[in-house]
C-alpha cells in the first residue's frame, strides 16, 4: 500500500491550497484517514482526522480555515486550506489506517508536500 501525497506549493498570505493524498495497492478497506504536518524546527502534528463515515475533526488552531474531505472510491483524501498564514508552512503529511484484510489494520504514512506561506 502507498499513499501519494500532492498539492502542496507556493502561496501568497491569504490563499488557498488544496491538498490530495491517494491511497493505492491491496486495498481492502480504508478507515481512518488523517492529515499531519511538521513545520521547520518543530514536531509533527495532527491537523485533522476523518472517518469513514465523513466524520471529522479538528486541532483547535485550524478549525474554520481548514476542511478535511475524503472520496471512499477514490481512496482520496484532501485538506482544503483557506486563509493561509505564514505560520501554516510546513510539510504536510497523510497517513491513513488501511485494512489489507477483514481482520489486518496497518498505518500508512505518504511521503508530504510542502507548503510555503509567503507574507
Amino acid at each position: 500500500v502507498q499513499l501519494q501525497a500532492s498539492g502542496g506549493g507556493l502561496v501568497q498570505a491569504g490563499g488557498s491550497l488544496r491538498l490530495s493524498c491517494v491511497a493505492s495497492g491491496d486495498i481492502y478497506k480504508i478507515n481512518n484517514m488523517y492529515w499531519h504536518r511538521q513545520a521547520p524546527g518543530k514536531q509533527r502534528e495532527l491537523v485533522a482526522t476523518i472517518d469513514r463515515n465523513g466524520r471529522t475533526n479538528y486541532v483547535d488552531f485550524v478549525k474554520g480555515r481548514f476542511t478535511i474531505s475524503r472520496d471512499n472510491t477514490k481512496n482520496t483524501v484532501y485538506l482544503q486550506i483557506n486563509s493561509l498564514k505564514p505560520e501554516d508552512t510546513a510539510v504536510y503529511y497523510c497517513e491513513a489506517d488501511v485494512q489489507v484484510g477483514p481482520n489486518y489494520e496497518y498505518k500508512y504514512w505518504g511521503q508530504g508536500t510542502l507548503v510555503t506561506v509567503s507574507s
